[in-house]
Formats: C-alpha cells, sequence, structure tokens
C-alpha cells in the first residue's frame, strides 16, 4: 500500500536519470587541452554534481580563457550535440521507476545543475508525462550542495521536504539533497558516496518499484518518530 506521507519523489538527472557524465568529461578535455592545460580523469570526477558556474571557474583555474557563461555555454552545447547524435542514455532502472513512481500516482521534481535548455531537452524525450516540476542550475538561487535547489522544488511541488525522497548519485547533490531535509536515496555511479549522510544506498535503480520507494522512505519517518520520542 503506498504510504500517504510520501509527497513527492525528487530526481537528479546527470548520473542518476542518465547517464551524461561520460558526456560531459568528453566536452571538457579537449576544451582545457585547447589553451595548453592538461585534465586528468581525477579532475573530472571532481566535477560531478558541482554545479555549472563553480566548474567553470575551475577549468578557468586550469587555463581555459573564457568567460565563466561562454565555458558554461560551450560544455552544454557539446553535452546536448552527444545527447542528439548518441541519444539519452537511462541509468538502469531508471526510466522504468519513475513510470512506476507516475503509475502510482506519486509527484516529481527534476533537480539538476545543467542549464534548463538541456533538462528541458532530456526531459522531452521521455515518452510519458515525467515530471510536475524542473529546477536546473539557472533556475536556483544557490547550486548544489547547497540545499536551494531542493527546497525550490519542494515549494514550488508545495509539499515538505521531510515528505519527499531524493535520488542522487554524487556527493554534491547528496549533501544538498540532506541540507534540504528530504530522504535521501544514494545510487553511485563514478564517485563514492561515503560520508554524504545519505540515509540508504542502492547499487542500482535496476528492477526497483514505486513500492520499494514508499517503504523506503516509511522506514526513513518510522526511524525519525523513533528518534523525537527518545
Amino acid at each position: 500500500m503506498t504510504s500517504p506521507a510520501l509527497a513527492a519523489v525528487l530526481w537528479d538527472m546527470d548520473g542518476t536519470l542518465v547517464d551524461t557524465e561520460p558526456y560531459w568529461i568528453a566536452a571538457e578535455t579537449p576544451l582545457v587541452e585547447r589553451f595548453g592545460g592538461t585534465w586528468t580523469h581525477e579532475q573530472a570526477l571532481g566535477m560531478v554534481g558541482l554545479g555549472l558556474e563553480d566548474a567553470a571557474r575551475i577549468f578557468q583555474e586550469a587555463g581555459v580563457r573564457m568567460g565563466v557563461h561562454e565555458i558554461v555555454d560551450f560544455l552544454t552545447d557539446e553535452v546536448m550535440t552527444s545527447l542528439r547524435t548518441q541519444g539519452v542514455p537511462f541509468r538502469p532502472g531508471a526510466r522504468e521507476l519513475l513510470a512506476s513512481l507516475r503509475e502510482a500516482g506519486v509527484r516529481t521534481a527534476l533537480v539538476t545543475m545543467s542549464l534548463s535548455r538541456m533538462a528541458e531537452t532530456v526531459v522531452d524525450l521521455i515518452d510519458f508525462d515525467a515530471f510536475d516540476v524542473v529546477i536546473a542550475g539557472d533556475d536556483a538561487t544557490r547550486p548544489k550542495p547547497f540545499p536551494d535547489p531542493y527546497l525550490q522544488a519542494c515549494e514550488a511541488l508545495g509539499v515538505d521536504p521531510r515528505d519527499t525522497v531524493a535520488i542522487e548519485d554524487s556527493p554534491n547533490g547528496a549533501r544538498s539533497a540532506v541540507a534540504a531535509g528530504t530522504t535521501t536515496l544514494g545510487v553511485p555511479h563514478m564517485v563514492s558516496l561515503t560520508g554524504t549522510g545519505v540515509h540508504a544506498i542502492w547499487p542500482t535503480l535496476d528492477g526497483r518499484t514505486a513500492q520499494d520507494v514508499f517503504d523506503l522512505h516509511d522506514a526513513r519517518v518510522a526511524r525519525r518518530t523513533e528518534e523525537n520520542a527518545r
């Protein structure tokens, strides 16, 4: 039975819903090399889940002689080209879980640090009504790991963050969701989520259904109730 306490499920996009992280990395390396710098795989992993303007400043420190917004637009255009030419690679089980939640009547939000034009491209390629709200990087008052993006999504949905589950793959995103007060589910992809404060870690979304998310949220509510009673 569905839990009436679960008001919404909040999804990260890159690395959680869709596997675009390799597209980002593929765009970053030649950008740095164009200006005579080097870009390691470890540096690329450190960018996962970071706000685009913060990422752009790191590229400037690596020698990229472009403005912050120029860098953001360039990388976004490169990734969108990859999406158009190579398709939208959904993470295992993500599309199916999202569909299961929608079929169960659960409200959903997409909370991403990608620009809204890229988020809208991904949403438009989903063949069902997937999200009630989209909060993108250019909508957020402050980027992840600040709680603002998730708080803005909850405000737009008219729900209490404590009544939501957020799904994240990156440390910055996980910290954002935890700080916002959501029940935060970590699904690691390219980097570890150890020490981020997530309430549960699933190695994959493959085979998961809406009922699993209801159970996760119910367990978190029960723990919180028990802690408050002590």
